[in-house]
């Protein structure tokens, strides 16, 4: 059996992955600033700690053999848009104190989990952008302060497994979804944000719905099934450098929208407004995941979003109208 931390397990991502890890028989520690917000973690342990301080990272290090590392500051495109500064002092003290602190009690293996944001903003200016390879992620220019702070991590961790000889993964993950992740108040990412309006408008019967943009950008979505599987392989592999995590379905957020209409069984009318886009397009290269690991993610997009759509859709009937709606309109400030 062995010792696992994983940090932000009070995430999406990392909620799910620990619920896999007990599954597979470890003894896992979660370490958040806060709980799973829709069911309790299924952590053995599970600490409520702020993960910018050094200290805590100590402690939280402690006793274990591998380090899953998810903690992070970070939402959809108009969270990251909006809070560059925050992001990347938060992320950086997060992300510097926890490798540090794993290298100092002896955890053998640790997984940092990176982002597609790495990539430039030179290679996705195209709605019909070539596949993402890992390799692409250089000469650098990510987008924004959340690509470079991964980036700069990124890097870390290689210097780190070159140095101290600390075995480190670094998977980047491309657009992951599914249920019981954010899905209103600023933070969401778009297959959970179309959810939540397609909900709304089948419930309310006003079928007309809002898309930042004019729908035409382009993104892979991954359903976290796969990520989670990804993840633990990658772990268990003896590949040391970056590698990418998602599907390489290109899809227009046009489409998108409309893929969840039909599974809620509506027709929407799309409104295209003013709002952070992100890069025009972007997907992933599976090329090397393949090659390394001998699996690519293996769950539909059609099939992903069903299962996404019915929690949400649940959610949004519990809640009142009168809520979602207010929240929906507020700028996203992370508190």
């Amino acid at each position: 059996m062995t010792k696992i931390l994983v940090t932000g397990a009070g995430g999406f991502i990392g909620h799910h992955l620990v619920v896999d890890l007990k599954r597979q028989g470890h003894w896992v520690r979660g370490a958040d600033v806060k709980p799973p917000e829709y069911e309790p973690s299924a952590a053995d342990e599970f600490v409520e700690t702020d993960l910018r301080r050094w200290e805590n990272c100590l402690e939280a290090t402690a006793g274990v053999d591998e380090v899953y590392a998810l903690a992070a500051d970070m939402g959809g495109m108009g969270f990251i848009s909006a809070n560059h500064a925050r992001i990347l002092h938060n992320n950086a003290l997060i992300n510097i104190h926890s490798l540090e602190a794993a290298r100092l009690n002896g955890v053998k293996r640790y997984l940092y989990s990176s982002s597609a944001c790495v990539y430039p903003e030179y290679r996705q200016n195209d709605v019909n952008v070539l596949p993402l390879k890992e390799d692409d992620a250089y000469p650098a220019q990510p987008q924004d302060a959340y690509g470079w702070e991964k980036l700069i991590t990124e890097r870390l961790c290689l210097h780190y497994c070159e140095e101290y000889g600390m075995e480190t993964r670094i998977v980047r993950f491309h657009n992951i979804f599914g249920p019981l992740g954010s899905w209103t108040g600023g933070r969401e990412k778009a297959p959970a944000a179309l959810c939540r309006k397609v909900a709304i408008a089948k419930l309310t019967g006003n079928h007309q719905i809002e898309l930042w943009g004019d729908g035409q950008q382009t993104r892979s979505f991954c359903y976290i099934d796969d990520c989670v599987m990804g993840i633990c392989r990658l772990m268990r592999s003896d590949y040391q450098l970056p590698l990418n995590l998602g599907q390489n379905r290109l899809i227009t957020i046009d489409e998108l929208a409309d893929m969840v209409a039909g599974i809620a069984g509506i027709k929407i009318i799309k409104r295209h407004i003013a709002g952070p886009q992100g890069v025009r397009g972007r997907n992933s290269d599976n090329t090397r995941l393949e090659q390394v690991l001998g699996w690519t993610p293996e769950i539909s997009l059609e099939e992903g979003l069903t299962r996404t759509y019915r929690w949400i859709e649940g959610q949004v009937k519990s809640a009142s109208s009168m809520e979602i709606e207010a929240r929906d309109k507020q700028i996203a400030t992370g508190k």
